[in-house]
């Protein structure tokens, strides 16, 4: 029996000395990515051609709730953290060490500005450890007004829409600041699976309500979409 306990004990060790090798080659893989994008492409440089496309849309020019209501379903602890949720880090990785996969990924607003502005829209661990590295870059850079403002420029809404910019006029034929509370959460939950959204109305809506939902969960008020 002590035989097999030292066994046991050995296998364990190995077993967890591999497992913070392959994290320690994952981080050093994503720092690589991080590194590779900004010298490609330098934060500073790549904020201002996103400011200067024609549909960028400032954030005094959108209605508060279709601001709170993106806080509300994205990342409500958004005005907290400098950068990444270990909470939300936490849960995700659990889920996913769960079904074994990248379904959930507990990405905060900044790491999806890192993402949509920087990296593809792949899943895979190295991206998400350079999403890390991009977004405290981000967040020394930028407020955290100027960020949300970059995330619902930079979002996909489906259809070939990129940004509410483009998505209110699209989907909704209106500009983003005419946009009722209703169409605020409307177009608040279309970045969470757009080609879906914008194929399938019904399913749309269904998301609408969840993102109501959130806002009245965190403290934020729907307005009429609550109706």
């Amino acid at each position: 029996m002590k035989t097999l306990a030292r066994i046991i004990r050995r296998v364990l060790v190995i077993a967890l000395v591999a497992v913070i090798a392959m994290c320690a080659l994952t981080v050093w893989r994503g720092y690589g990515m991080y590194r590779e994008a900004l010298a490609g492409r330098p934060i500073s440089q790549t904020v201002e051609e996103l400011r200067a496309t024609d549909t960028y849309t400032e954030l005094d020019e959108l209605p508060q709730t279709y601001l709170d209501a993106v806080v509300a379903v994205e990342d409500h602890r958004f005005y907290e953290h400098g950068g990444i949720d270990p909470i939300a880090i936490c849960r995700a990785a659990f889920n996913d060490l769960r079904t074994l996969s990248l379904r959930e990924g507990g990405s905060t607003i900044t790491q999806q500005v890192a993402k949509n502005l920087f990296f593809t829209q792949d899943k895979h661990f190295e991206r998400k450890v350079a999403e890390v590295f991009m977004a405290f870059d981000l967040e020394a850079r930028y407020s955290k007004r100027e960020i949300l403002e970059l995330y619902v420029n930079s979002s996909y809404f489906g259809s070939g829409y990129t940004g509410i910019g483009q998505a209110a006029p699209g989907y909704l034929g209106c500009d983003p600041s005419d946009m009722s509370d209703y169409e605020c959460a409307l177009m608040a939950g279309f970045p969470n699976a757009p080609e879906l959204f914008a194929a399938d109305p019904q399913a749309a809506d269904s998301r609408a309500r969840v993102v109501v939902l959130q806002m009245e969960k965190y403290g934020f008020d729907p307005g009429d979409a609550a109706s």
